[in-house]
């Protein structure tokens, strides 16, 4: 028998996509909508909504710092607290942040949540590039 789990919502695929079949917007259902949204809300900067300017998360103001422990606990706490007041469905479990191609200007941040209604568990992969450059 199938899970209803409508109530955990739907919402735009990020990024927009169209069907060609039938020309309208693709929707992004359950909790591949949970993981987008907390990618839109990763890479929004706070201020970028005009309707809502604290919505979003400022790891852009981490670009350019050294990657020391204060700074990987200062994203941690960025995150997790984007989260609490931005997505309501999900519990953190752990934010990890591995810095081994730190030199290449990338972190790779781990994000272990629990679906609140569901209790599932989940794990988001965010790469988060520390410089400009051609790889990205």
């Amino acid at each position: 028998m199938a899970e209803n789990k409508s109530f955990l919502g739907s919402g735009w695929s990020f990024p927009p996509r169209f069907m060609e079949s039938t020309d309208g917007l693709e929707m992004s259902h359950d909790e591949n909508d949970i993981a987008e949204s907390i990618m839109v809300l990763l890479t929004t900067t706070p201020g970028e909504r005009v309707m809502n300017p604290k919505y979003g998360c400022d790891l852009q103001s981490m670009v350019f710092s050294s990657m020391s422990a204060t700074n990987k606990t200062r994203i941690q706490d960025m995150i997790s607290t984007a989260i609490l007041y931005f997505e309501p469905r999900v519990k953190i479990a752990s934010i990890q942040i591995d810095s081994t191609d730190r030199l290449k200007g990338r972190l790779d941040i781990s994000i272990t949540y629990d679906i609140k209604g569901t209790n599932s568990r989940k794990n988001l992969v965010y790469p988060f590039y520390l410089s400009e450059g051609t790889d990205v």
